[in-house]
């Protein structure tokens, strides 16, 4: 799909903000307008133009909330919320740009503000977690114990942007969710400077275990989706968490390495630089996946971030799941193309896979244009596994 932009990077980060129409994190006409502002491939116009609609979409919701004008107000703090979050993405290559942490802080706030005006209680928590705290939301239908699904990121994702991309379908279904930033994403990587890990059941087992404190949960129905990085970062989870019900990789991802950027025989740290910094100044997608990996996993050379990225693989690891899986693959996924079926593939497990395509329209990374799509699908498939488990235990 291309969008108003000729820079593929462009473009999909577009579809992405685009996709949450549906429910609530944009209007089309708004980020048409804003993207029709944008010099092609030039991060600083890009920050400059959504900042720019993000603040006026935000004046907007400050006007209704003070007017009294409820679903004004929270239409408006949510859509502002995504801008925020879009005008900051491609300012990860200057951490130390003071603009990153404020816009990305107005992303959340402006979140927040909506919360006491959406029509489910929604609840801004903090799991604990090796002497600190992971922040995250916690969404319910009501009191009663229903099965709940725990939904995380991946490379870039924050817990604002979770409840376009996940949670507001799983309430509609009669789902809790519990959205949550961990390691390298979020609040955890920019104000606790927590990097990525890959062994993520030191992260999801204490999620488990929090929900597991919660009435509203029926703890033989938790179910958990990671989306994008996610998409490999869960099913690591789920090969030594059992107390998960089933995993959805959205999309799935079997290895994780930027050591499969780098050229044969580049084992010299000035040389591989040298032809990195050559890679990104002509490539906009490698430039920001480059400059965001070395800001989520604190590395100060692409070196280093081919030695950290170098564990995050399912080799041998994949067939320890034993709960049911659903691996999902967008057709032109032009991320992992191919890794989903290398995941699959690897699974030992009740398995199913699941392809989404050019037809449908949803043949994107993460089926960003076609969300109705994806929760209609997968959330058909998590129903039938919650049915297969019989009564809920209270």
């Amino acid at each position: 799909m291309k969008l108003i932009f000729q820079d593929p990077t462009f473009s999909f980060e577009l579809l992405r903000t685009l996709s949450y129409a549906p429910y609530g994190g944009a209007d089309i006409g708004e980020c048409l307008a804003t993207c029709y502002r944008i010099e092609e491939s030039n991060f600083e116009s890009w920050y400059a133009e959504w900042y720019k609609t993000a603040e006026r979409i935000h004046a907007q919701a400050a006007n209704s909330l003070a007017r009294g004008k409820r679903i004004s107000a929270r239409e408006s703090f949510l859509r502002a919320s995504n801008y925020y979050r879009t005008a900051e993405f491609f300012l990860h290559g200057t951490p130390d740009d003071p603009r990153m942490l404020e816009t990305w802080e107005k992303s959340r706030s402006t979140f927040r503000q909506a919360i006491p005006l959406m029509d489910w209680p929604v609840e801004s928590v903090e799991i604990p977690y090796e002497g600190t705290s992971l922040p995250g939301y916690f969404y319910r239908v009501d009191d009663a114990p229903r099965p709940t699904l725990i939904i995380h990121g991946g490379y870039d994702s924050t817990g604002e942007e979770l409840y376009f991309g996940g949670a507001a379908a799983a309430l509609q279904r009669g789902y809790n969710c519990l959205t949550f930033e961990g390691p390298g994403q979020g609040a955890t990587i920019r104000l606790q400077r927590i990097p990525f890990r890959h062994d993520w059941e030191k992260v999801i087992t204490p999620v488990v275990d929090y929900l597991h404190t919660r009435p509203e949960v029926d703890k033989q129905r938790i179910a958990l989706m990671g989306i994008s990085l996610g998409g490999f970062l869960a099913p690591r989870a789920a090969a030594y968490e059992h107390r998960l019900a089933a995993c959805i990789a959205n999309d799935g991802l079997f290895t994780f390495q930027f050591g499969e950027m780098a050229p044969k025989g580049a084992n010299v740290d000035f040389k591989l630089e040298t032809y990195i910094q050559e890679l990104m100044a002509n490539n906009t997608g490698i430039r920001w996946a480059v400059d965001n990996g070395r800001f989520t996993f604190q590395a100060k050379t692409f070196l280093e971030l081919i030695e950290k990225t170098q564990p995050f693989t399912l080799e041998g690891i994949a067939d320890k799941i034993k709960c049911p899986v659903l691996v999902c693959e967008a057709e032109a996924d032009h991320f992992f193309a191919g890794q989903p079926m290398k995941l699959y593939e690897a699974l030992t497990c009740p398995k199913t896979f699941m392809l989404f395509t050019a037809e449908d329209g949803s043949e994107e990374h993460c089926q960003f244009g076609a969300l109705l799509l994806f929760n209609q699908r997968v959330f058909e498939w998590l129903d039938d596994v919650m049915d297969g488990l019989g009564s809920p235990k209270q």
